[in-house]
């Protein structure tokens, strides 16, 4: 038979630059119906010019077909389960996004007036109280765009508080067990870093935190349950500690999803707290965004929160920007406004004992997870998990077989990676949150893929260690384009297309 065969059903993909042909278009112009301009002389020869240099010509068609196929090759969460740790990927229900597309808020204005932006703000303030109930705090901004975003506003408060008091401190104390952003945001807010080694069992270890507490420390910030999984047994002795030498604690709230309805850091000590609403409270994310890191606070921190605050005059709301010790906006306009609509849907939809079974279900499914796999995985904190279950490769490393080439060989079962090498406090770790959303004929997959990637450990180790092999591309060179990103197409030349 002439001519080549294809040998799959989905060919690798051009880039539109090596489609293009010049003089194809994929758009057809009316004439025009008003007397033509020159744009050189309405604009100027030094704003225009004639073409963009290298800019891809296709037809209409090209492009259609290049985006749906690239569209076919995406991994999503409408597509299979995503145990990616700590990020909480779980499945967004589509009444979420039908309530933020509805027109008035999904095509409200930021410059409109408050007069037309009441339902708007009913919103954001029927939200702020329900965060404030969930987490058993008095007050909550919605400003910070995402959860690293809320930590730093959670320390910049802690500093205003105590500069009130005539001393913001120096330092702050982080377990090597709290999330990696915690570090860079209190050196961001003007502080030292302290950092405080857990337990064998994966726990803030108490009595070396109590040496550590005096009155050069403005605060601690744990993260409940840590990233081990694991849930902080002395979290109100801690607490006690830090408040009896005048400091604060903090609490990164991005492991949320494992507490809802079930426990309120606010009533066991906790001074101020991030959420990441889009990640307990539903919204899509990865990639950079969207999302919002709300802060919540008791009392004593209110009056210092970002301006400005929604106030009530009668029947209607307005923003007060009379806040004299604000530590300032922290947002333009106030936050990101589609991820807080989602937000408050998910948590309407559901109710008190909705949120509630979420988290019991998130619990179930992190732990069926762990009694899966523990006998074919190292588990270096064998104790009880909440959401998610922390792994090592430690099995698997004497083999020549580490967390990345398991995670590799993953995809080929057509599974997303899990989180690899992350907590740090783990060498080789393998972290695994599946949320409450998945069902356990997919967690049976799962572990059935992770079981049968282990019996290949060792009967045929070199086969995990060169994976994925059914993708489209294998493994690239991460260390080579970590080093020596290529970040800019070139035309080729005809001359070396020739020789090509």
């Amino acid at each position: 038979m002439p001519g080549k065969v294809r040998s799959h059903i989905s060919q690798n993909e051009a880039l539109l630059f090596e489609m293009s042909s010049p003089g194809k278009r994929g758009y057809q112009l009316p004439e025009l119906d008003v007397p033509a301009v020159d744009p050189v002389e309405a604009l100027g020869a030094e704003n225009t010019r004639a073409e963009i240099t290298d800019f891809p010509e296709v037809s209409e068609v090209e492009v259609i077909r290049h985006f749906t196929r690239l569209s076919t090759w995406n991994y999503g969460i409408d597509l299979g389960l995503f145990p990616l740790g700590s990020c909480t990927m779980k499945y967004n229900p589509r009444v979420n996004e039908q309530v933020a597309r509805i027109e008035g808020l999904a095509w409200a204005h930021p410059y409109q007036p408050e007069s037309l932006s009441q339902g708007a703000m009913e919103i954001i303030a029927r939200l702020e109280a329900a965060l404030a109930e969930i987490t058993g705090m008095d007050a909550v901004t919605l400003e910070p765009a995402a959860g690293a975003h809320g930590e730093l506003t959670g320390v910049l408060l802690i500093r205003a508080l105590l500069e009130s008091r005539g001393n913001p401190r120096k330092k702050i104390i982080i377990p090597d067990s709290a999330h990696g952003t915690n570090p860079a945001t209190a050196a961001m807010a003007g502080y030292q870093v302290a950092n405080l080694k857990s337990t064998a069992e994966g726990l803030v270890d108490v009595e070396a935190l109590a040496a550590m507490v005096d009155e050069e420390v403005a605060g601690l910030m744990v993260t409940n349950p840590n990233t081990l999984g694991v849930f902080e047994q002395e979290i109100r002795k801690i607490c006690e500690i830090l408040h009896a030498k005048g400091a604060l604690v903090y609490m990164d709230g991005a492991n949320m999803n494992a507490l809802v309805g079930i426990s309120r850091p606010g009533d066991f000590g906790i001074d101020v707290m991030h959420l990441n609403l889009h990640k307990t409270f539903s919204t899509p994310h990865g990639g950079g965004g969207p999302g919002a890191g709300a802060v919540a606070v008791k009392k004593h921190l209110e009056p210092f929160l970002p301006y400005p605050r929604l106030k009530r005059h009668g029947e209607s709301w307005s923003w007060d920007y009379d806040r004299p010790l604000s530590i300032g906006k922290v947002r333009a306009f106030y936050g990101n406004f589609g991820v807080l609509v989602r937000a408050l849907a998910y948590i309407l939809a559901h109710g008190g004992p909705g949120l509630r079974k979420a988290t019991l279900d998130a619990l179930l499914n992190a732990n069926y997870v762990r009694k899966g796999l523990e006998d074919y995985y190292d588990l270096p904190y064998p104790g009880p998990t909440m959401h998610e279950c922390v792994f090592s490769d430690a099995r698997q490393a004497k083999r020549g077989v580490r967390t990345m080439d398991i995670a590799k060989r993953l995809i080929d079962y057509g599974f997303h990676p899990y989180t690899v090498a992350f907590p740090l406090i783990v060498p080789g770790a393998l972290m695994i949150e599946p949320t409450e959303t998945e069902s356990k004929a997919e967690l049976d997959a799962f572990i059935e893929a992770m079981r049968a990637i282990a019996r290949e450990v060792e009967t045929d180790p070199e086969l995990v260690r060169t994976a994925p092999h059914e993708t489209r591309i294998s493994r690239v060179d991460e260390v080579s384009a970590a080093r020596r990103p290529v970040v800019r197409w070139k035309r080729a030349s005809a001359a070396s297309k020739a020789a090509d």
